[in-house]
């Protein structure tokens, strides 16, 4: 029977909130100790309405911290798209409820640092909100998509993350405000201890029981979650808080464990995130081979070599190889002009000795212009389309011509032909549907591809510009600004 009562004693000691192990304290000692009880309860119980309420402010920063940006982003990314219009939107919603957070926070923050911190995170809102007015403004202006985008993904996605980050090191500087307070609240304890002791010698006892066990009681779970939150900050997300006592820890611990969960959610993703991306750009390199290309290309291999040509087999089989090595490139995205050249000389020589009888070529590039950036695969999709739609339907013999030559601040590369050529009318219906962003046809698709790489990565002032005269031939203009590798690599992704 004393054992159970002295387990029921335990636990309910345990399960209480910190407020209540101290009060039970003082009741111990309430008669003997009246004055020094009375004192010892005002300065106690105002350190403990501070310590509540960091406890608060960082539970519900950290609620707030995590929730936020994750919402603000995607909503803000369904109101671009069309998904929501401006009266659905909860914009504002969440910009209104987040500063009643902020403002609650900066009514109960005491840390001039962290008011600061509150004051920042403030500033971040009105910028949001400033985003957010310029992106309504936009989607009433119309055709402002990209502008659009371009807020999210530059103002929006990195503010809405300084915020965040904000809030992060408000949680922390909080916790460690509560550290400072505990033990701030021990030495005074100990201080009342010591007097207690020297002047009530009849409760010596009972006070060696309450500097021993109930502050262990409240010591231990910060302790805990201080460990925790070190982990934590040197990038250790496996560990969890696990406070048993204390009804303020158990509620820091539990929005401490959703937290760090919450983290490991977002690295997962943006790690998945990754991964896509990277299979997407493997996916569009390979599409960029074209598989007819390699099939003829070895079909002409294998004839030439029954033909015992060997000198022709090897050379074709060197241009494959050059080919497919510029193709590749070790993934690059942009490389020199003389690549470039290297690369579409490569496809020329295979496509001639299969089309010797109609097509010939010539190269005809100042190497000044060599060491000048190009995306890549940008010429041989131009001279392909030359060849299958100028040369081939011209039915009699064709020249490939490309040269280069500088244009103020740009330079242009030419794809020339001499093949069927285009009349007025569809040469307006090619430059309107590369214009437009709308290459569906497959005669334009080359075309209309490579001019959206260099707009995408240039900007609108470069692409490509098409003439034609009909029965006389084609010329593409590729207009690039003049950009070196080491300028590249310079420039900031």
């Amino acid at each position: 029977m004393k054992i159970n009562i002295k387990q029921r004693l335990k636990e309910k000691l345990y399960n209480s909130s910190l407020t209540s192990k101290i009060r039970y304290s003082f009741l111990i000692v309430l008669v003997p100790l009246i004055v020094i009880v009375f004192i010892y309860f005002l300065s106690t119980y105002n350190m403990n309405q501070t310590y509540e309420n960091m406890i608060k402010s960082a539970s519900k920063a950290g609620d707030f911290s995590l929730d936020f940006k994750k919402d603000f982003d995607y909503e803000t990314y369904l109101l671009i798209v069309g998904n929501k219009d401006m009266e659905e939107s909860q914009l504002d919603e969440f910009l209104a409820s987040a500063n009643v957070v902020v403002d609650d926070l900066l009514d109960v923050s005491e840390s001039s640092d962290n008011k600061e911190r509150l004051e920042s995170a403030k500033k971040y809102l009105n910028n949001l909100a400033t985003y957010k007015n310029r992106i309504e403004e936009n989607l009433i202006e119309g055709n402002k998509y990209e502008d659009n985008i371009l807020i999210w993904e530059n103002d929006v996605q990195i503010v809405t993350a300084l915020l965040r980050e904000t809030i992060f090191q408000y949680i922390y500087y909080e916790i460690r405000d509560i550290e400072q307070t505990r033990e701030n609240y021990q030495v005074f304890y100990n201080r009342v201890m010591s007097i207690s002791i020297i002047g009530f010698m009849v409760i010596f006892i009972i006070l060696i029981f309450i500097s021993i066990y109930i502050p262990k009681t409240i010591s231990r779970p910060i302790q805990e979650l201080c460990d925790v939150t070190d982990k934590v900050s040197k990038g250790d997300l496996s560990v969890r808080a696990r406070a048993s006592s204390g009804a303020e820890v158990r509620v820091l611990s539990d929005s401490m464990n959703i937290m760090i969960d919450k983290i490991n959610e977002l690295l997962t993703q943006v790690k998945g995130e990754q991964e896509h991306l990277r299979k997407a750009e493997l996916e569009l390199l390979q599409s960029q081979i074209n598989p007819h290309f390699l099939y003829n290309t070895l079909d002409t291999i294998v004839w030439l070599a029954e033909g015992s040509d060997q000198k022709a087999v090897v050379s074709m089989v060197e241009s494959l190889s050059d080919f497919f090595r510029t193709s590749l490139n070790q993934g690059k995205d942009i490389i020199s002009i003389k690549e470039e050249l290297v690369h579409v000389s490569s496809y020329l020589k295979i496509q001639q000795v299969r089309y010797q009888d109609i097509l010939e070529y010539e190269i005809v590039v100042p190497e000044e212009l060599n060491d000048y950036t190009i995306p890549k695969i940008t010429i041989q999709p131009l001279v392909e389309n030359a060849l299958y739609h100028g040369i081939k339907n011209r039915r009699r013999k064709g020249m490939i011509k490309i040269t280069g030559f500088k244009q103020a601040e740009d330079f242009v590369i030419r794809v020339s032909d001499n093949g069927a050529g285009m009349n007025e009318e569809r040469l307006s219906q090619i430059r309107q549907k590369i214009s437009k962003k709308t290459g569906s046809d497959d005669e334009i698709y080359g075309l209309f591809n490579v001019n959206e790489r260099i707009r995408l990565k240039y900007g609108d002032k470069y692409g490509i510009e098409v003439t034609s005269i009909y029965n006389e031939g084609t010329d593409v203009d590729i207009i690039l600004p003049l950009i070196t590798l080491e300028q590249e690599k310079n420039q900031p992704k």
